[in-house]
């Protein structure tokens, strides 16, 4: 299988006013194509901010952090829905392509495919609001 992912002494501290924590200390690890993760441990132990820096929505302290190509995507999902309360869930489902600008007619029937596929299409000019916990996820 060829290497996707190449972490060699990944470090993430935070600085507080009481001071400096360590997140994550010299994390090393190679991910490959078709390969399935998991991160466990329990809280405060680092695994969200190492998904945030591997999401590019941190930096690392130091080490390094290699994508082995450049188009290289990655989808994220936050441990709380990330949904805007006034856009209505096809809205929310095409935010990431507007603010893009990737927007096309096959996009918004792909998108709309994918609703129907989650059981969602039924829902989709509804607010979040009008959703369960896990509905809110799928629309994640």
């Amino acid at each position: 299988m060829n290497k996707v992912l190449e972490i060699k002494n990944l470090s993430k501290k935070y600085h507080t006013k009481d001071g400096e924590i360590t997140a994550i200390s010299n994390i090393n690890m190679d991910v490959y194509e078709k390969e399935f993760i998991s991160l466990v441990g329990s809280s405060g132990c680092g695994k969200s901010t190492l998904l945030n820096i591997i999401a590019s929505l941190d930096e690392q302290s130091s080490g390094e952090l290699h994508f082995m190509k450049d188009n290289f995507r990655i989808g994220y999902m936050f441990q709380s829905d990330c949904l805007f309360p006034w856009l209505t869930i096809y809205e929310n489902a095409l935010l990431g392509l507007k603010i893009k600008k990737e927007l096309t007619k096959e996009r918004e029937t792909y998108v709309l495919n994918l609703l129907r596929k989650y059981n969602l299409y039924e829902f989709k000019d509804k607010y979040p609001s009008c959703l369960s916990g896990g509905m809110k996820q799928r629309v994640g």
